[in-house]
């Protein structure tokens, strides 16, 4: 017999059903085509728009495709190519000690378990799960950028804004299999619609499930009923 979900699981589940009817084709939007490519596209986008991050990356892999290459390139002329992401000296610093790393301790090749990417210099919880999840297809946790963070709070889904916290209380109300969908479609909504400044409530489609839209229509516990709720 299936277990009874509560009412803030079923307005979770809700909520990810309509996401993906609303982004059905959303994906990762950092260009890459192998894991370790991933893993520095992914540190690179920290505090860094993915467009940004996709201009500057075809150069930096072209002169350095996998884990060896970046381990052994001057990191000054990291520093140089990255130099338009941010934070570049830190940045280059964290992908050459995370690529030594993965040479030296892990045969060149990215890490498939949490624990060992959590080892890699400048790789937080964020950027693991977006590897294993893109690189791997393993859903080891729910991804927690800035707009993962602030519509979850909105949704009445979390009430905390450290990351590893919300991601604790996303994942209870989640099934495992649609952790990754939960995130990267709440970020298309977070660009799209619900900005942090000016959310478009009056044309949002989860407003009637939003606390935050509308309080006299739901609380933070969750809705009434649920029109597209599986029964499983």
């Amino acid at each position: 017999m299936p277990r009874k979900l509560s009412i803030k699981q079923q307005r979770a589940i809700e909520i990810l059903i309509r996401l993906k009817r609303l982004y059905p084709d959303a994906t990762c939007s950092l260009d890459y085509e192998t894991p370790v490519q991933l893993l520095v596209a992914t540190i690179l986008s920290a505090q860094c728009t993915d467009e940004r991050v996709n201009k500057v990356t075809p150069e930096l892999f072209r002169q350095f495709p996998d884990a060896r290459a970046m381990a052994g390139a001057d990191l000054e002329e990291l520093e140089t190519l990255v130099r338009s992401t941010g934070f570049y000296r830190n940045k280059a610093k964290n992908i050459q000690g995370a690529c030594r790393m993965i040479v030296t301790d892990f045969g060149g090749q990215v890490p498939q378990l949490m624990d060992d990417l959590l080892k890699l210099p400048g790789v937080a919880r964020k950027t693991a799960n977006v590897v294993l999840a893109h690189g791997f297809g393993i859903n080891a946790g729910v991804t927690v950028d800035t707009h993962v963070k602030r519509l979850s709070k909105r949704l009445g889904l979390t009430q905390h804004t450290d990351p590893v916290r919300v991601e604790r209380d996303l994942i209870k109300l989640l099934p495992q299999p649609d952790w990754e969908n939960w995130s990267i479609r709440l970020i298309y909504h977070g660009r799209a619609v619900c900005m942090a400044r000016n959310p478009a409530c009056d044309r949002c489609h989860l407003a009637d499930l939003c606390p935050a839209a509308d309080p006299s229509k739901v609380d933070a516990s969750g809705p009434p009923q649920l029109r597209s709720l599986p029964s499983t």
